[in-house]
């Protein structure tokens, strides 16, 4: 039997998880998405394709599959339920940004990781593809953190739109950032963009 318990399993896990994607995005920029194989990112990794795809079940997953929804979903949770929708939303993304960006003025490794993946996810029309399919997820997660298992139809149907307007508007500030070359703040551009489309105060 493994002397590992579940927790240093699930750290070694996350730690391979990271690896990998951090290869894969040095490999795409350096190559290109298109010109870039699986094959290539376990062979610069050191593991096998197997494993790359344990990780990651496709090529889109390793730009665009993250950790992030778990730590929107809590957030939002743990704001006060008396919010308007799209405050409670809103600026659950910001402070959940801040948290994987990171305080000060030189980027940290999890900000130089996310720059990369966005800049892959506006430029790879493949990516832009799956894109929606992450952004229903996360609309997902927050709904159900909102509403939980059994919503009622109207309070599940107004929640989906607010937090679909939320996501786009932060979608506006990652493409803005990323242009930029990363150079703004990002969880303040996503709530300068919150608070155009809401005309509130995500701050």
């Amino acid at each position: 039997m493994s002397g590992e318990g579940p927790n240093l399993r699930e750290r070694r896990r996350a730690e391979t998880r990271r690896m990998i994607q951090s290869h894969a995005m040095r490999l795409f920029t350096e190559h290109g998405y298109d010109a870039t194989t699986v094959n290539d990112v376990a062979k610069a990794s050191g593991v096998s394709p197997m494993t790359v795809y344990r990780h990651f079940p496709t090529k889109e997953d390793l730009v665009l599959q993250d950790r992030y929804d778990p730590l929107i979903a809590a957030r939002v949770a743990a704001r006060p339920a008396d919010e308007p929708l799209a405050r409670r939303i809103g600026r659950a993304l910001v402070e959940t940004t801040r948290a994987v960006v990171g305080p000060g003025t030189r980027p940290s490794p999890e900000e130089d990781l996310l720059l990369v993946r966005v800049r892959l996810m506006i430029d790879t029309p493949a990516l832009r593809a799956r894109h929606l399919d992450g952004q229903l997820a996360t609309q997902r997660a927050i709904v159900d953190a909102l509403l939980g298992d059994a919503p009622d139809p109207e309070p599940e149907f107004r929640a989906w739109a607010v937090a679909g307007a939320c996501l786009a508007a932060m979608h506006v500030a990652l493409t803005r950032w990323a242009r930029e070359d990363g150079r703004p703040d990002l969880p303040g551009l996503i709530a300068t963009a919150l608070a155009a489309a809401f005309d509130d105060d995500f701050d």
